[in-house]
C-alpha cells in the first residue's frame, strides 16, 4: 500500500470519528441552553441603624448649699434694726406701734435680703453629660436578578451582579454562586417566577 493512501486513510477516519463525536455531543449532551439571559440588575440595601454614646464636658452653675433655709439670721437682724429705727419715731403709744411696725417690716426686709443673697450664692463646676444617638448606613445585601431562560422570565435574587449572562446546568437549574461550584435550587428549577 501506498504511505499517502495510508495517511489519508487514517485521517479521513478521525475526521469522521470526530464528526461522530461533535453531532452525538449536540444531541445527547446539549440539552438546553448554557447560559440564561439577564435582563435587568436592581441592586438591593438595607438601612443599618448602629447606636453609640456620646458624652461632653459642660459647665453647670449650682447654688450652694443653704444654711439656714428659712432665713431666720436675715428676719431677726431686719426686725432688730427695723424696730430700732421705730423706736425713734414718735412718742407715747405711737412709739410702741411704730417699734412694732418698724419690727414686722424689718424682719420681712431681712428675710427677703437674706433669700436673695443667699440665691446668688452659686459656684460653677464640669460635669459630663452623656446622649446616646444612631449612626445609619446602608449596607448591600444582594441583587435582584430578572432574567430570561427558554422564553421564560424569571426574577432571582443574587449575591453578586452576574453581569449578561446566568450559567445554567445541564438539568435547567441556574448557577448562582460566584465561583460557578455550588447551585442554589430554584423553584421549578429555573429560578423564582414573578
Amino acid at each position: 500500500m501506498n504511505k499517502s493512501m495510508l495517511v489519508g486513510a487514517v485521517l479521513g477516519a478521525v475526521g469522521v470519528t470526530a464528526g461522530g463525536a461533535v453531532a452525538t455531543y449536540n444531541l445527547v449532551g446539549n440539552n438546553g441552553p448554557e447560559y440564561a439571559e439577564v435582563l435587568a440588575v436592581q441592586p438591593i440595601s438595607e438601612t443599618v441603624k448602629t447606636p453609640r454614646e456620646v458624652c461632653n464636658d459642660v459647665a453647670v452653675t449650682r447654688q450652694r448649699p443653704v444654711k439656714d433655709q428659712h432665713q431666720i439670721a436675715g428676719t431677726v437682724l431686719g426686725a432688730v434694726a427695723g424696730g430700732l429705727l421705730g423706736n425713734q419715731v414718735g412718742g407715747g403709744s405711737g412709739k410702741k406701734i411704730a417699734t412694732v411696725a418698724g419690727a414686722v417690716g424689718g424682719g420681712y426686709a431681712g428675710n427677703k435680703v437674706q433669700e436673695r443673697m443667699q440665691e446668688g450664692d452659686t459656684y460653677t463646676t464640669t460635669e459630663t453629660r452623656c446622649k446616646t444617638v444612631t449612626d445609619t448606613s446602608e449596607r448591600l445585601v444582594g441583587y435582584d436578578v430578572k432574567y430570561q431562560l427558554d422564553g421564560k422570565v424569571s426574577q432571582v435574587r443574587m449575591d453578586h451582579d452576574p453581569g449578561r449572562q446566568i450559567p445554567v446546568t445541564k438539568e435547567g437549574q441556574l448557577i448562582l454562586s460566584q465561583q460557578g461550584g455550588g447551585i442554589e435550587p430554584q423553584g421549578g428549577g429555573a429560578g423564582v417566577q414573578q
